[in-house]
């Protein structure tokens, strides 16, 4: 495949020099930011981000103090909140892991997310013009899908592209997009093994594409640069139990990206996977990766046939009923992987539990035809 490199990301003044054109959704999507730190590489964004609204969710000791630089306009919610506005129910959020930015898809009251990691910083195109994810995810999300029939030119909805010859014309209208999922330039989104024997590898390949993941199709979702539509599939998008007092971590994203593909196939929707591009700056420590993530690598055996197997019945036509109906066959086939899973599914079901009291208009919502 024909690709150009990428070595570097934007600095602050190169993004401070873009022209600012209108921006795209501005009173329909939130940003959520899981942080243990203050926010200084939202300075970078400023000229992407800065006239949205951020739910930063903060992580770990909620005595600390998290900086936020001035002219944005956010809510920040740490330990102490989540555990003052859903009682009981916050023990389905997960402490001391990133999968707590699930928090801020619940309270957000918008029909878009796009949720980016605070390592996360603006990439370049080949051309050097720095990259606006956030201007990318919504073209994404904003176009149909095609997940039924691929198309060989990726996504026909782009400028300069279209349905090739031989793509059936029923098939070309497309089903609505519900998740957008963009990669990483620099540091790739490697496991711990592959971390260790690839220490100083680094992704400088720019891939001008974006294409349908098809309907059968499973993925490793990535959670630092994703977007989705919350009233398509926010119910869904839960990061599971991971980090203090669990016994896996660094799969938060990843149960979620499963659990939201085997729903989106069976209620037609869309899942999109390519551009755009962040840099990501950072590579965690592959020594704490492992002790974090050894058992899934085992478990993901008996997880990823356990989602392709899946079926859920036509009866189920909100994506609350069709992750309630999950949380059952969890229960019933996983936990006889290990005891964590039985948990798991409580937490599913509480979950669900918890977003439907906290947006009790959509709770009933049909989301689309079985």
């Amino acid at each position: 495949m024909d690709y150009k490199k990428v070595t570097e990301n934007a600095t602050p003044e190169e993004t401070a020099a873009m022209p600012r054109g209108i921006p795209l959704l501005k009173d329909e999507l939130d940003i959520v930011i899981p942080t243990i730190r203050n926010l200084d590489f939202l300075e970078m964004w400023r000229p992407f981000f800065e006239p949205y609204h951020l739910i930063i969710v903060q992580d770990g000791d909620p005595s600390k103090t998290i900086n936020v630089p001035d002219g944005f306009d956010y809510e920040l919610y740490n330990r102490n909140d989540i555990n003052r506005i859903l009682g009981p129910k916050a023990s389905c959020i997960s402490f001391k892991d990133s999968a707590c930015r699930c928090f801020g898809y619940m309270v957000s009251k918008k029909k878009y997310i796009f949720t980016i990691d605070d390592d996360c910083f603006v990439g370049k195109d080949p051309s050097g013009k720095p990259i606006n994810a956030l201007e990318q995810h919504i073209k994404n999300i904003l176009s149909p899908s095609t997940p039924f029939f691929f198309n060989t030119l990726y996504d026909p909805f782009r400028e300069g592209a279209d349905f090739v010859r031989g793509y059936p014309f029923s098939l070309r209208e497309g089903v609505p997009t519900a998740v957008s999922h963009g990669l990483w330039l620099n540091i790739p989104d490697y496991d711990a093994p592959t971390q260790l024997v690839k220490p100083r590898e680094r992704n400088t390949r720019y891939v001008d594409m974006v294409l349908t993941i098809p309907k059968g199709t499973l993925f490793p979702m990535c959670g630092m640069n994703l977007a989705f539509d919350r009233h398509l599939i926010g119910p869904a998008m839960y990061f599971g139990l991971m980090g203090d007092g669990q016994p896996i971590g660094r799969y938060d994203d990843m149960w979620a990206g499963w659990c939201t593909k085997v729903i989106c196939d069976h209620l037609n929707l869309g899942v999109k996977t390519g551009l755009p591009y962040i840099f990501h700056s950072k590579a965690s420590n592959p020594f704490v990766n492992l002790k974090k993530e050894y058992k899934g690598i085992f478990w993901q055996e008996d997880i990823i046939p356990f989602f392709q197997a899946v079926t859920l019945p036509k009866e189920c036509t909100t994506v609350q009923e069709c992750y309630i109906e999950l949380s059952k066959q969890v229960k019933e086939k996983l936990s006889k992987v290990d005891p964590y899973f039985d948990k798991l599914a409580d937490a599913m079901v509480t979950w669900i539990e918890a977003w439907d009291e906290l947006n009790p208009a959509g709770a009933a919502v049909a989301n689309g035809k079985a």
